[in-house]
């Protein structure tokens, strides 16, 4: 579909959800992102005043989230009905204890379901519209990661375990052809070219057992990340936290990084993450080791690298690691126990592959000074150099 008539497509998807939903009502998931606002406007224009548009707030949005997407899409131009659905408390039960991303997403998937089912019944709605998109169904299908809005495609009869139908007629577009289509419905640039937010929210940016702890320090850091890389129009970009690094130090990895880089061994420092992270290896699903890197001058304070030897060290790591799905830079740390807050920020056409930005070091400076003052659990940052493959561009 690289050569996609807009305006037919548009006019199409409008007629076909007409006349499958007739006089019925229909709720879609409205999040803010661009899939499921063209999904809820397409909807609108096809049903009117049939369609519920909720949003789920489930303590994993961003500071302001709910309220401020409610406001775009309620308002002009849109004009959309957009119900808040409080369910808090419901997503941090189903989520408690767990730490495999996979368990995460489906216990997410559920509570997301059952919440839409629940919604659907108070107000006699028989279908459910979604905007899962072609990326979506490729992903789950080839068995990379859960994505939270797809059932059919994997043998989940929605009507028989929730009860609505679901039209899904974005399925089969990419994401700039979404972006397309939402320009042409003159949808607002807030929600037309708004970054990618995964459905499950920040509960897979905060890897392994989720806490109110670490959500409250994400929550800070998104906002600053988000804030200080903007200028830098990357196509994704948003920070992620972890436990902690594991005592284990990688000598070899250290000496073999040292001799690329052309640095004495003890400028260098190699480490492991505590929690494993979400990639691609050979075109499947793993759940792989996080390694780290640290460039220290003689006063252990981090160096600014060179972005082309980080490109051959990345070569050689995931060359002899291959257990490995990322590699991290050290960009600033203090010396009191804490979080890791991971910056990572790509470009990427269909999202299906994707490069690491070089940012500019004062930049990703910056970005970790102001995390390390608005953030007191915190005790480094990083930024993830890895492209995808093999790493996903989500850790969970």
């Amino acid at each position: 579909m690289e050569d996609l008539d807009v305006s037919t497509f548009i006019e199409q998807q409008v007629q076909e959800i007409s006349n499958y939903i007739g006089d019925e009502k229909a709720i879609v998931a409205t999040s803010g992102g661009v899939d499921s606002t063209v999904a809820a406007v397409m909807a609108n224009r096809a049903i009117g005043k049939n369609l519920l548009c909720v949003f789920i707030d489930d303590n994993f949005m961003r500071l302001g989230e709910s309220e401020q997407v409610k406001n775009l899409l309620s308002n002009e131009p849109l004009n959309l009905q957009v119900k808040i659905l409080n369910k808090r408390q419901q997503f941090m039960e189903a989520l408690d204890g767990l730490s495999d991303a996979e368990e995460k997403r489906k216990a997410f998937r559920e509570t997301f379901y059952q919440t839409l089912r629940e919604a659907a019944e108070e107000y006699e709605c028989k279908y459910l519209l979604q905007g899962t998109i072609r990326a979506d169904v490729e992903e789950t299908s080839d068995g990379i990661k859960t994505q939270h809005n797809i059932l059919e495609q994997i043998g989940i009869d929605p009507v028989e375990k929730y009860g609505f139908q679901v039209i899904e007629p974005l399925k089969s577009l990419y994401k700039y052809q979404v972006r397309d289509v939402a320009r042409k419905m003159l949808i607002p640039p807030e929600l037309a070219e708004r970054q990618p937010f995964p459905g499950p929210g920040l509960s897979i940016r905060v890897v392994g057992k989720i806490t109110n702890e670490k959500l409250d320090e994400i929550k800070k850091a998104t906002f600053i990340v988000e804030e200080q890389l903007n200028p830098h129009t990357p196509s994704q970009y948003f920070a992620a936290i972890f436990s902690g690094e594991t005592p284990k130090e990688l000598k070899v990895l250290r000496r073999d990084a040292a001799e690329l880089l052309e640095h004495e061994h003890y400028n260098v420092r190699a480490g492991i993450i505590a929690e494993k992270a979400t990639g691609i290896i050979s075109g499947k699903r793993a759940y792989g080791t996080v390694l780290t890197l640290a460039l220290l001058d003689e006063s252990e304070r981090t160096i600014e690298p060179d972005y082309d030897q980080l490109a051959e060290i990345r070569s050689y790591v995931f060359d002899n690691y291959p257990e490995a799905t990322r590699l991290m830079l050290l960009v600033d740390k203090r010396d009191t126990p804490g979080y890791i807050v991971s910056i990572r920020a790509i470009k990427t056409k269909d999202f299906l592959t994707a490069r690491v930005m070089r940012l500019p070091w004062t930049t990703l400076c910056e970005t970790g000074s102001k995390i390390f003052d608005s953030c007191p659990n915190v005790s480094r940052v990083y930024y993830d150099i890895t492209p995808k493959p093999p790493a996903t561009i989500e850790y969970e």
